[in-house]
């Protein structure tokens, strides 16, 4: 049995929105299409139980059903779906070969969509309580936090997203924010404030998370009088950012400051027939339908590419 890499038309490393918005567009040119997924398809946006803003759905749409939706459009047109993790790229003008857990593949262009995971705040008791306490996502863990008091690290729309869904379970949310006013969305705030069971501590960090089994406190100081402060809480629920999902590319394409990849308005990267799309490019909104607008250029200027 030969062990030579299969060859495809061009190769998609990551199944949330950008990748497979992509996939539609590279399977309707029919290139032989690979999107390579190392968890479940949908990425990150599978987090969200309700988005508001995606056009076309005026009562809103979960996550789950969005990306079900364009993944079943995708494989109507061809797409291929490898569950894998890609553990080495080797990735020039001339060849594209991608390595993973499942084999090995070469493609003449390749679509980088593999995300982002969440930031962690890197303070004493975060890794030990990680799994008892500690949590980065309200969606999966807030049924856990039922009566109980809890706070939300960040001042996004993110953190917020987080805190009202958290609403749904715990009997009071701490949105502790390093600042005096939040960065989330005017819709998101007016929804906050709204809520009697959330509360904001501004211009605040968490210095320390402590517990005995399980969480049962965080220290807290005001980054304006020093003061320090301890709550009684039972979760910690981090939304301070996201980090791209780019360790295996350091040396092969060009990064900005936060690792994010360096990219064009046509999705092109600093090696021809390379694109990057989604949270993972440069400057990206973080947005659903920003990241499958990514994707449709990606896939027709890499179409282009293919064709000469």
């Amino acid at each position: 049995m030969s062990n030579s890499p299969k060859k495809c038309d061009i190769v998609i490393i990551g199944g949330g929105p950008a990748g497979l918005s992509a996939g539609i567009y590279t399977g309707r040119a029919r290139l032989d299409s690979l999107l390579i997924e190392r968890g479940v398809v949908g990425g990150q946006i599978l987090n969200t139980e309700w988005l508001e803003n995606y056009p076309g759905f005026p009562e809103g749409v979960s996550g789950f059903d969005l990306t079900r939706s364009m993944h079943q459009q995708a494989t109507k047109f061809g797409l291929e779906t490898l569950i894998a993790e890609v553990t080495d790229v080797k990735m020039t003008s001339e060849s594209k070969l991608v390595k993973t857990t499942q084999g090995d593949f070469t493609a003449r262009a390749v679509i980088v969509a593999s995300g982002s995971e969440r930031q962690k705040l890197g303070v004493p008791g975060e890794a030990e309580y990680t799994g008892k306490g500690v949590s980065y996502c309200a969606t999966c863990d807030g049924a856990f936090f039922r009566d109980k008091s809890v706070v939300v690290v960040g001042g996004g729309n993110a953190a917020i997203t987080e805190a009202l869904e958290l609403t749904k379970f715990a009997s009071q949310i701490t949105v502790i924010h390093r600042r005096d006013e939040l960065r989330a969305t005017k819709i998101l705030q007016e929804k906050a404030f709204a809520e009697p069971r959330i509360k904001v501590l501004w211009d605040s960090v968490v210095e320390e998370i402590l517990g005995e089994t399980l969480v049962n406190k965080v220290k807290v100081r005001n980054v304006k009088s020093k003061k320090e402060s301890v709550l009684d809480v039972s979760g910690v629920f981090m939304s301070i950012g996201f980090k791209p999902n780019t360790g295996f590319l350091k040396d092969i394409l060009a990064l900005d400051n936060i690792g994010a990849i360096i990219a064009n308005e046509k999705m092109e990267t600093s090696v021809s027939g390379v694109y990057a799309v989604g949270d993972i490019r440069s400057n990206s909104i973080r947005q659903v339908i920003s990241a499958a607008g990514d994707g449709a250029i990606a896939a027709v200027n890499a179409e282009k590419y293919i064709s000469g």
